[in-house]
């Protein structure tokens, strides 16, 4: 398998906000799910709490064998919808608040890998959320929890993790058989992935604000591994800086940061991209949306632009037909409100689709995000948002802002949406106020549900009149 192979299987953006680097307070963690085909379905469900179990899990995928711990929290997740390779649970937030994105896919360079290489039935992207995201009480938690796991298991390949909570916003890294680092997001900070080793210099005097394997220096000494004179810098490395990457990877990583960034004169292919930056305004939920959906917008290098075509096919966009599910998990302060979680979810290619808003201390989701069968069905919500992003590319230029219209104004009712059911949930607890943001997912989803049908329909009327089998008499003949 070629490294291009190995970036195409699972080719992920993540994009991570600090508490105070966010508009409304709330930290934040997101990524889109890139998968090697454009149709890879996926569900959303909500795992109950576990307690009194006595069980082995063993992947699909690979074999992977662990047991699971006697008892595990309530969580929400969005699992592919054929497991045959394992549950892929990718993403959610557990009923204490803390929420994980896994896995970005990353890649290290064939020097570490000679000294440590990946074990084959180690821990891989198909068993992450599910052997993890139950079993944590903190962001925290989650890297320490999974880095024991890591010491025991072995990796099977390596990946990027986000974890958050209403405080702290975590990024590891795990791209050998056993080492790993991981950084805390500071709160004025974001910082974008982009399926390359992102974490840059570790400081091993602050474990506060870094975590990493036992061992990793000694690892790195013994082997001669590190190629700076005076620095640890774990990009350098670990990770790789090649061809592939200028093009595939650094330059989503560029355009994240000149949005969020717009004075810094920075180049596309550049390996030195700062991971983690201070943007120059608070970031707000649609910023991050519009990341997520990006494909080098108003740039010459947008497929969908008008620059030559040499240029539109020079580098990844970030939005893509292979987007599986685009998610972002939004933690505001849960000290104060039971339902300060939310989970956003985009089915579709995210250009084109909504990220619809869950409340996550819930105990189900509507069964139109939960029923996904293999082939098209209208009352399916993957589907439906699959249907839609292909009628809007079809006829993009004619489409493309009626569909911004639609998403803008889904996008006004969720925030009127959400603030309305915080007032009325702040003054409920326990299974009434689970009861009662169960119910009003289920509104929300009607309401998306039901503008999509009718935006689609719209769509489809006006492409009638598109259609180049039409035929009008010249009065002049």
């Amino acid at each position: 398998m070629t490294e291009l192979d190995r970036i195409e299987n699972s080719a992920c953006t993540s994009i991570m906000v600090g508490k105070k680097a966010s508009m409304d307070g709330a930290t934040y963690i997101s990524r889109n799910e890139d998968r090697l085909i454009a149709i890879h379905p996926k569900r959303i469900i909500v795992q109950p709490a576990v307690s009194d179990r006595h069980e082995t899990y063993v992947s699909p995928y690979n074999k992977m064998t662990a047991p699971f711990p006697e008892s595990g929290y309530r969580y929400t997740a969005t699992p592919d919808a054929n497991q045959s390779a394992g549950p892929n649970e990718e993403d959610g937030f557990n009923e204490k608040n803390v929420g994980m994105s896994a896995t970005e896919s990353v890649y290290a360079n064939e020097k570490v890998l000679a000294f440590d290489p990946y074990v084959k039935d180690g821990l891989a992207e198909d068993s992450l959320a599910t052997l993890v995201l139950p079993y944590i009480d903190s962001a925290r938690d989650g890297v320490k929890y999974l880095g024991n796991l890591v010491a025991k298991y072995g990796s099977a390949e390596g990946n990027g993790l986000q974890f958050n909570d209403k405080n702290e916003v975590w990024y590891m890294e795990v791209v050998t058989g056993h080492q790993w680092v991981a950084v805390r997001i500071p709160d004025d900070c974001y910082a974008v992935a982009a399926n390359q080793v992102a974490i840059q210099d570790i400081d091993f005097n602050d474990p506060d604000n870094y975590m990493w394997a036992d061992g990793i220096q000694e690892f790195v000494e013994e082997n001669n591994l590190n190629p700076d004179f005076d620095r640890w810098d774990f990009r350098h490395i670990f990770g790789t800086d090649t061809e592939q990457d200028h093009h595939y990877n650094t330059p989503r990583v560029w355009f994240a940061q000149r949005y969020l960034n717009p004075s810094v004169q920075q180049e596309p292919e550049s390996a030195e991209l700062p991971f983690i930056r201070k943007a120059e305004k608070k970031i707000a939920i649609e910023d991050i949306q519009y990341i997520l959906k990006s494909h080098y917008n108003e740039t010459k290098y947008d497929p969908m632009g008008s620059g030559s075509d040499h240029d539109r096919r020079t580098y990844r966009a970030i939005s893509l037909s292979r987007t599986a599910n685009s998610h972002i998990l939004q933690m505001r302060d849960s000290d104060n409100n039971g339902a300060a979680g939310v989970e956003w979810t985009g089915f579709g290619i995210p250009s084109f689709c909504p990220h619809v808003p869950f409340f996550t201390n819930a105990n189900e989701i509507d069964e139109s995000y939960s029923y996904t069968p293999a082939k098209l069905d209208m009352k399916s919500a993957y589907w439906m948002y699959e249907t839609l992003a292909m009628i809007v590319e079809s006829h993009y230029k004619e489409f493309v802002e009626p569909n911004l219209d639609y998403q803008k104004e889904l996008s006004s009712w969720a925030r009127r949406k959400i603030a309305a059911v915080d007032k009325k949930a702040v003054a409920m607890s326990g299974d009434e106020l689970t009861d009662y943001l169960t119910e009003q997912n289920k509104e929300i989803v009607k309401h998306y549900n039901d503008a999509t049908k009718a935006h689609i329909a719209d769509l489809i009327t006006k492409g009638t009149e598109l259609s180049k089998l039409t035929f009008k008499m010249d009065p002049n003949l």
